[in-house]
């Protein structure tokens, strides 16, 4: 069965929300290694509307200029974008669809398919919330950054119950 990988970058106070004033600063070589790696073992993207949108925004015209991080922008453009959203939406990105249904049952046929290799969730916290209380997610990865952000999303908010994690 396939992996449902999410790698986020998170802050040690459990922020998810990105915010670029403590994220890019603490954005390393070894986050950068870490960050490709999850993309080399996975062949489906999926991420919610927004996080579509920042990097249909971003990613396709990275190419196009074949600067320095071109080769990973081919990389993204070509990989199957699997896009969660209650609206329907006009992609402007290669290799894109939508999932405009129930989120659980889309994410158990895309694990049970042998097509696919590895599926990763790059960001996009409501949809890993949702998987995370379906049991649908195998790995989280978190990519800490050591500062305490105070505000934003977090992970993990208040639930009925607790989350028992690994560290592997």
């Amino acid at each position: 069965m396939t992996k449902v990988i999410s790698t986020l970058f998170i802050s040690a106070d459990g922020v998810a929300e990105i915010d670029p004033d403590w994220h890019f600063p603490y954005f390393d070589a070894n986050m950068g290694r870490a960050v490709a790696e999850d993309y080399d073992t996975s062949d489906v993207l999926l991420i919610g509307r927004e996080t579509y949108d920042s990097f249909a925004g971003a990613w396709p015209g990275r190419e196009a200029a074949d600067g320095e991080d071109a080769p990973f922008a081919k990389q993204l453009g070509d990989m199957r974008k699997v896009v969660v959203s209650r609206q329907p939406l006009t992609f402007t990105w290669r290799n894109s669809e939508l999932i405009s249904g129930d989120l659980v049952p889309a994410v158990t046929a895309l694990k049970a398919d042998a097509g696919v290799s590895g599926v990763l969730i790059p960001g996009s916290l409501s949809v890993v919330q949702q998987l995370l209380a379906a049991g649908l997610v195998d790995e989280l990865r978190l990519l800490v950054h050591p500062v305490a952000a105070c505000k934003g999303r977090r992970l993990f908010d208040e639930g009925d119950a607790p989350y028992h994690l690994a560290v592997t």
